[in-house]
């Protein structure tokens, strides 16, 4: 799993420790002076395209990688150096993507740290590899005359420009573009472009987000023309009234620029003629226009209702016209008014993700498919808001979210975390408040015609102090129709919206009733972090309580994890995180992977929880039974019309009746009643039974399109419900059929019998054999025919594989009492009663607290009856929480069906349940464990059963029942195969796992049950600390669960 680097560096590099002078400022080289930002670069301004020619340069370059900036070539853009002997590089392309250096992944501190101490603005120069580019490019005569521009769309940590070997310019920020006009530098036939990269420049202590430190270029590159008299800027302000207020900035020569306003249909609704008339000029001296069109009946847009109106562009000088361009653009108003984020008047709900532009092959490079996929994914779902972390995204990322309907909050690239909040902030440091500010206009300048850009966000964790005062203010005096936000300003800053960051619940109810001018919008709440999102529901019911509380960006959408090749039995690759490449570079682990999505974008189980909490149409019902429901439309813009309502009823798991609703009159905001058609007596008839008390009787609700919907297609479900109409009392525990033969052999306790059964010819019968060992205390064995249905003892279970909150907030070791209990026999007897044998067996207290007890009443029938208790052993009330209460075994991997009646489909946990279905599931234990979580950790746990079965194929094995509702799993390992503490592998990958599966073999593997009375929540506050809530925990008090296993034969 060690990639090694082209060569291994064993000298520890220096850091700088003078700090800059003035008389330096001038004597710097551009890659370490924070005052120089750019060089000839043209100033940003909105993007949009015109009618002129367009030469993408992407593809294979010429490319040498050097392991130091001094040892690269001086001379290398020049027209006839050669390049012979130089590598391939793709652009877009990383350079650690493609063999150059190793992917480094740090959350907090850049990525020299542990080998340099950061020292503003000197990056390390020890692994600040260097990179430089060569291709050519041909324009034939239709470019003749006209101005050419060269576009370079994402260059990390900078770059600079030389074209025929003359120089053209430089750029930091490498989450923008950077535009030259090199005009004068090409000629007709075919010119060199030439491009040197360094991986770390001042730069970079500006881009310290939690991500990939990858290097190279991520993004388009391609050359432009332009005529001479043209268009410069444009930025449109379309209000919800129709009203659209127009500034464009033009070359001088330009006369007269036409407007014409295009509905989504294609349709003309208003045009203007506007003559360059006016003295005013822009701030880089040129011609300014400004006018103002009216749109009568305007379709405002929402991300409920994206309507996208095209605006046309014609410029004119006085021979005619030169040029055409259009943008679409959206009508709509944003504001904050008492204490609520406004879209259109409407207290919109926030249901967001925070979301990296990240491809599991790739890494920073993603295309348009790949945007539309994640777009996709967000509708699917209920997600309508995404915050561009930490940094400004490709235009063509919010240009699809103005088709498709998603808010944005649109984020500056500005991260300085690893400076952390002190005295070397540098949101207080002067020599990089002209970074800052720049980083914000550029982000404003060129997003500024999007509708679907509500929030402006100055930049993620940087701290607080003047550079953002600044920041904010020069953001405000470009656009005052939109709020800005930054969460470290929430106190005592400059921010329009109240943004914290994993408030907790108290936290966020405290100040949503508190009557705040400002609104609630977490920046990022509800850690996603492998197994997680335990507690959603919790700060769902608080937003949908208080008008303040709008919502948050859950962090984040998608797994960081790249994809890699594997030598591992069992697979081909492995998705790896940071700290697989090697010992040298820092490294947060696992910490890349929080997504509410895979990296390979397949769901994790917790996605269907965000779906439903974040879902729009919710069903109740004050009488169920009477086949009327309550539906709330919870959309602010939109009617339930475009959905039809599916249904059924399920009894003991079995449809029995089903219907369609196939129109929905509920309007915004406003909940209906809505008749289905039955009644109790057309379910017991549908079902065939005489009294509905006896069974469980549930009803679904889905709510589907009739037609297809931007992005959606027709049938989509967007939301669902189950109704409980009744439940079933659970079945006590019986005792058996009487006493079963028995016999003793050392430690060896055996009991035997028959079992009859159903079989194929009327009733059949089968010998069992169960046997204990006094030593262990154990069931180490159950037969049934011939067949062993147990192959690893029956043990009490007391602990579940860690899962990444749990390591977070220490709970390995917190609860390492009960994680390594050893369950050492203290007492072992067997009794004879008047029914049945009654096998009793106590363990060694754990480290004085508690103690295990487990007691078995062993029938005739081969039923087992088995009670596990714990009491207190003494100091039971000074104990942690445990993790689970239950029992584990093991049974041979041909039994791979398991079966049962609970919550499902999907795995679930005690405060992760909301979106499961209770039902009759039967499924594969190869498909129990989620092989998404990149490391392995607990899974596939089910709660709330009635019962459960494992099988084999031939319909043998175990039912288990119990008196309460239950929680299980039967998964191809144990949890001590799944905990990388017990591993001793934090470097572990779950696809490793499937080495023990042995699918196409599984007799050759193992089925381990947990059956648990209990098992603490997932938690979702954060993952470094947070505990589940206390109604999720299994707190250290005595428990008795009982339960019975029973013999199944076909």
């Amino acid at each position: 799993m060690k990639r090694i680097m082209t060569t291994i560096l064993s000298v520890l590099a220096l850091g700088i420790t003078a700090g800059i002078s003035a008389a330096e400022k001038n004597d710097l080289p551009q890659w370490q002076d924070p005052f120089v930002l750019q060089e000839n670069r043209l100033p940003m301004t909105a993007h949009f395209e015109t009618d002129g020619l367009k030469q993408t340069l992407n593809g294979m370059w010429d490319f040498c990688w050097y392991e130091t900036i001094a040892s690269r070539s001086a001379d290398f853009f020049k027209t006839d150096y050669d390049a012979s002997g130089w590598d391939r590089m793709p652009v877009p392309g990383l350079w650690e993507m493609n063999g150059y250096g190793d992917p480094v992944y740090v959350n907090v501190g850049y990525a020299w740290s542990g080998h340099y101490n950061s020292n503003p603005p000197f990056p390390a120069e020890w692994h600040n590899y260097a990179g430089q580019y060569r291709r050519t490019f041909v324009l034939d005569e239709s470019w003749k005359g006209k101005d050419i521009f060269l576009h370079i769309g994402s260059a990390t940590s900078n770059v600079r420009v030389w074209v025929n070997g003359k120089e053209v310019g430089y750029s930091e920020d490498s989450k923008l573009e950077a535009r030259f006009d090199i005009t004068k530098y090409v000629k007709q036939g075919e010119n060199l472009i030439a491009l040197e990269i360094f991986r770390w420049c001042d730069g970079t202590y500006m881009e310290d987000q939690d991500f990939w430190r990858f290097t190279g270029i991520a993004r388009d590159v391609y050359v432009y023309s332009r005529e001479k008299n043209r268009i410069e800027d444009i930025r449109v302000l379309a209000s919800a009234s129709g009203e659209a207020s127009l500034y464009a900035e033009v070359s001088k020569g330009v006369s007269a620029l036409e407007f014409t306003v295009t509905d989504p249909y294609g349709k003309e609704v208003a045009s203007q003629t506007v003559a360059v008339a006016s003295k005013e000029r822009s701030e880089r001296g040129l011609p300014v226009v400004r006018t103002v069109m009216q749109v009568p009946s305007v379709k405002q847009w929402t991300a409920e209702t994206p309507w996208l109106y095209t605006l046309d562009v014609k410029v004119f000088n006085k021979k005619g016209q030169t040029e055409e361009t259009s943008i679409e653009i959206g009508f709509r108003d944003v504001c904050i008014k008492g204490g609520q984020l406004l879209v259109n008047g409407k207290p919109v709900l926030i249901k967001g993700a925070n979301r990296h532009e990240m491809n599991p092959y790739k890494g920073y490079v993603v295309t348009e498919a790949d945007m539309i996929q994640d777009i996709l994914i967000m509708k699917k779902l209920n997600i309508n808001a995404v915050r561009t972390c930490h940094y400004p995204d490709d235009n063509l990322w919010y240009s699809l979210c103005d088709r498709y309907g998603l808010y944005v909050v649109d984020e500056a690239n500005v991260e300085s975390h690893g400076m952390m909040y002190g005295p070397g902030v540098l949101a207080r440091n002067p020599d990089f408040e002209a970074a800052h500010v720049d980083r914000a206009e550029r982000l404003v300048k060129r997003d500024f015609n999007h509708p679907s850009v509500i929030v402006w966000s100055l930049g993620n964790e940087g701290g607080d102090g003047p550079n953002y005062a600044a920041s904010y203010d020069a953001v405000k005096a470009l656009d005052t129709s939109r709020p800005v936000q930054y969460e470290p300003a929430i106190w005592n800053g400059k921010t329009d919206i109240f943004c914290p960051m994993y408030f907790d619940y108290r936290d966020c109810e405290r100040y949503a009733s508190s009557n705040p001018e400002r609104p609630l919008i977490q920046c990022e709440y509800a850690h996603a972090m492998g197994n997680s999102m335990g507690g959603l529901k919790e700060y769902w019911d608080i937003i949908r309580k208080y008008p303040s509380y709008q919502g948050g960006f859950i962090w984040d959408f998608v797994d960081q994890a790249l994809k890699w090749p594997s030598a591992a039995e069992g697979t081909d690759h492995v998705f790896v995180y940071g700290g697989d490449f090697n010992d040298y570079d820092p490294s947060d682990n696992s910490f890349c992977c929080n997504g509410i999505i895979a990296a390979d974008r397949t769901y994790h189980p917790h996605s269907y929880e965000v779906a439903y909490h974040y879902r729009s149409i919710h069903t109740s019902s004050q009488d169920p039974m009477s086949g009327i429901v309550d539906v709330y439309n919870e959309y602010f813009f939109i009617d339930l019309s475009r959905y039809m309502m599916e249904w059924d009823v399920e009894v003991d798991g079995v449809p029995v009746l089903a219907g369609v609703v196939p129109s929905l009159d509920v309007d915004p905001q406003q909940t209906a009643k809505v008749e289905l058609g039955f009644n109790e007596a057309d379910v017991m008839e549908a079902a065939g039974v005489r009294d509905i008390a006896s069974h469980d009787v549930y009803l679904n609700v889905r709510y589907v399109l009739k037609r297809a919907d931007g992005i959606l297609s027709a049938g989509t479900e967007v939301s669902y419900d189950q109704v409980c109409l009744n439940e079933a009392a659970l079945e006590p525990i019986t005792d058996g059929s009487g006493l079963p033969e028995y016999g003793e052999n050392g430690n060896l306790h055996t009991f035997y019998g028959e079992m009859a059964f159903d079989g194929s010819a009327n009733v059949r019968v089968a010998p069992w054999k169960a046997v204990f060992d006094a030593s262990t205390g154990a069931l180490v064995g159950y037969e049934l025919g011939e067949k062993a249905l147990v192959e690893n003892p029956l043990m009490p279970c007391l602990a579940r594989a860690v899962i990444e909150n749990d390591l977070g907030a220490r709970q390995d070791r917190r609860l390492d009492m009960w994680r390594k209990a050893e369950m050492k026999v203290s007492s072992f007897e067997v009794v004879r009663t008047d029914s049945c044998y009654v096998v009793s067996v106590a363990f060694e207290p754990v480290a004085e607290a508690a103690q295990v007890k487990m007691r078995y009443e062993v029938y005739a029938d081969g039923k087992v009856v088995v009670t596990e208790s714990l009491v207190d052993a003494g100091k039971l009330s000074e104990a942690e929480m445990l993790p689970r209460f239950g029992v584990d075994f093991a049974m041979n991997g041909e039994f791979s069906t398991f079966e049962f009646f609970g919550m499902g489909p999907h795995e679930n946990y005690s405060d992760r349940v909301s979106s499961a279905l209770m039902g009759h599931y039967v499924q594969r234990v190869e498909d129990q464990y989620h092989y998404g979580y990149v490391r392995p950790q607990e899974s596939g746990t089910k709660t709330q059963i009635k019962w459960m079965r494992v099988l084999d194929d031939n319909g043998a094995g175990f039912e288990i029942r119990s008196d309460v509702k239950f929680s299980a799993s039967a998964l191809p390992f144990s949890w001590k195969q799944m905990d990388v503490r017990m591993l001793g592998n934090n470097q572990a990958h779950s696809l490793e796992l499937k080495t023990l599966v042995h699918e196409n073999q599984r007799s050759l593997g193992k089925t381990w049950v947990n059956v648990d009375m209990a098992q603490m929540g997932l938690a979702c506050v954060n993952s470094w600390g947070a505990w589940p809530l206390e109604q999720y925990r299994v707190n250290a008090q005595p428990y008795e669960f009982r339960f019975v296993l029973i013999p199944v034969n076909n």
